[in-house]
């Protein structure tokens, strides 16, 4: 944990003032020059002429990179010597699983999730074990085995127009096939660019495997779905808090309490995140004031995150409940714990992952980046969601034996609202979000595999 003050990834400058954008650029290119100020890979030189190292310490790193020039019997690739470098100065050096490197190829697909949009075919897809279905741990690279199966192409997507459907198992994309590579190298396979094709060999059921091409188009996430269950309880699940999330979700949420929704059911399952002045909003739209979290750097810098104020369904008579589970990390994590202190919700499922650091993005010249740990926030109480995640309040949980159309957290969740009495409330007026502060941070356990 350092001394900086949160700020914005470098793409979205906050226009906050210069100060927080300098100390990003200034991230940036530490990060990425630290090794390679001058010398050999920044400056070029040939064997033999040093490397100017930043710190003594890095004297053994110069050598090192001295002799592999000079003696190592075959080419040396020096971009992979530079991204080798970075990793490992992340790996062993920082030692933060949070903080680290994205090649160029990652670092995009980060962005595109937090931005709400990137180019590609609109196809979520899942990692399926298809001899023990609830083992996916075992499933690390993709094999006769673990399969890359589609979960959904989504609506008016160019994978639902060609004809892609759910539970179609990918073979190869562009004739290599998918075995030994992960869902990340599968995810930046398919994405590209917009109007380009890609060929995916698809196995449907017992049919043989056949050709589809598909022609990528930009792909606008929604991050929100909703539902009315019995005609008075409104569901609405959140997948991710990008850049649009919070739009979305105030005006779903609006959306709902006009269909008459007088209960509501908040999804917050295998959501990884996202900014955290979007989990600020979010919180907001059940909170009428008070704090939501504090963010904490090194010197005792504290900033509070109070909330926003004018959310339409504050009503603590209104009946809530918000679904968990270890899937739900970081900016999840703020909302499900702040809704849970201050007494407006109701938790149920299992506990969350557990992340209560707060990380900053810098892209580097190689259009790689980095993610690094700035700070720790913790919840209104004051309590760390590290390591143990939040505890729900009703405990629910798929086991193996639960049919795949059986939802028994949801089931939980309509049991306990059966016995909460509902209030005959008017809604608030809405806030207009896009006029509060672009996002400043971001926190994320893992990127959404959507194509």
């Amino acid at each position: 944990m350092t001394d900086l003050n949160p700020v914005p990834p470098p793409e979205k400058p906050s226009g906050s003032g210069p100060v927080p954008w300098v100390i990003s650029l200034a991230l940036a290119a530490v990060v990425g020059a630290v090794l390679f100020v001058g010398g050999f890979i920044a400056g070029g030189a040939g064997a033999g002429s040093g490397c100017g190292a930043p710190h003594e310490a890095f004297g053994a790193f110069c050598e090192a990179y001295d002799r592999l020039q000079r003696e190592y019997v075959d080419d040396l690739d020096p971009d992979k010597l530079a991204e080798g470098a970075i990793r490992g100065m992340f790996q062993y050096g920082v030692e933060d699983p949070n903080s680290g490197y994205m090649p160029p190829e990652q670092y995009q697909q980060a962005l595109g999730d937090l931005s709400g949009s990137f180019s590609g075919i609109g196809a979520e897809m899942a990692t399926s074990n298809t001899e023990d279905p609830a083992d996916l741990a075992a499933c690390t690279e993709f094999n006769s085995i673990c399969r890359l199966v589609v979960v959904a192409p989504l609506d008016e997507s160019p994978a639902e127009k060609a004809g892609l459907q759910t539970g179609d198992f990918v073979l190869a994309v562009d004739g290599e096939s998918v075995d030994g590579t992960t869902m990340n190298d599968q995810i930046s396979q398919i994405r590209g660019e917009e109007g380009t094709d890609v060929t995916l060999t698809i196995q449907r059921d017992d049919e043989e495997p056949f050709d589809l091409t598909i022609t990528r188009a930009k792909i606008e996430l929604q991050e929100v779905e909703t539902e009315l269950i019995d005609g008075h309880i409104g569901y609405i699940a959140l997948n991710g808090f990008s850049a649009p999330a919070s739009e979305q979700f105030a005006e779903s949420l609006r959306e709902l309490l006009d269909q008459g929704a007088d209960q509501l059911v908040f999804d917050l399952r295998d959501n990884p995140g996202g900014y955290i002045d979007a989990a600020q909003q979010i919180a907001s739209q059940f909170i009428a004031d008070g704090l939501i979290f504090t963010q904490e750097s090194a010197d005792d810098d504290v900033k509070r995150y109070e909330s926003t104020g004018g959310g339409i369904a504050i009503d603590p008579d209104l009946p809530l409940v918000v679904l968990v589970n270890g899937g739900s990390a970081s900016a999840s994590e703020i909302v499900a714990a702040a809704l849970q202190e201050s007494g407006r919700a109701t938790l149920i499922g299992e506990p969350t992952f557990g992340k209560n650091t707060v990380q900053v993005w810098g892209r580097l010249q190689n259009d790689g980046g980095v993610r690094i740990t700035i700070s720790r926030w913790f919840t209104p109480e004051h309590n760390s969601v590290a390591p143990d995640g939040i505890q729900p309040d009703i405990d629910a949980a798929r086991t193996e034996d639960t049919p795949p159309d059986v939802d028994p957290v949801l089931d939980a969740a309509l049991a306990y609202l059966q016995d909460q009495p509902v209030a005959d409330q008017e809604a608030s007026p809405m806030v207009p979000l896009a006029a509060l502060a672009e996002p400043l941070v971001v926190g994320i356990v893992g990127p959404r595999p959507i194509c």
